[in-house]
């Protein structure tokens, strides 16, 4: 692995673990779901490591499926620019990227 996927690796296990460095949208399925259930969702996805070479091919730990409560949740971490409204020139660099990660598999 070279040192720019290392650091968006690192990037976006930040996010992912600690909800900081970017943002997290909250789809209109998790939001109707009640803040138990989502306290709940939160919890796994900061909670999950099991990144494999399917679900992680880039190993920039960018994406993970998650069984909990019989639902199916999934999560996403995107680049985009600092506008949001292009894709992000370096993904490595938080000065001009930001990250945003979304979550429900049945409404990707």
């Amino acid at each position: 692995m070279n040192a720019e996927t290392e650091r968006i690796r690192a990037l976006n296990d930040e996010l992912r673990t600690t909800l900081r460095g970017g943002k997290v949208h909250a789809t209109t399925g998790i939001a109707a779901l009640g803040t138990e259930r989502q306290a709940a969702i939160i919890g796994a996805v900061q909670a999950f490591d099991a990144f494999t070479p399917d679900n992680d091919p880039h190993k920039e730990h960018d994406f993970g499926l998650i069984e909990i409560a019989d639902e199916r949740v999934m999560f996403k971490i995107d680049y985009f620019d600092r506008a949001l409204r292009l894709h992000s020139p370096d993904p490595s660099d938080p000065k001009v990227t930001v990250r945003v990660m979304t979550m429900l598999a049945d409404e990707y």
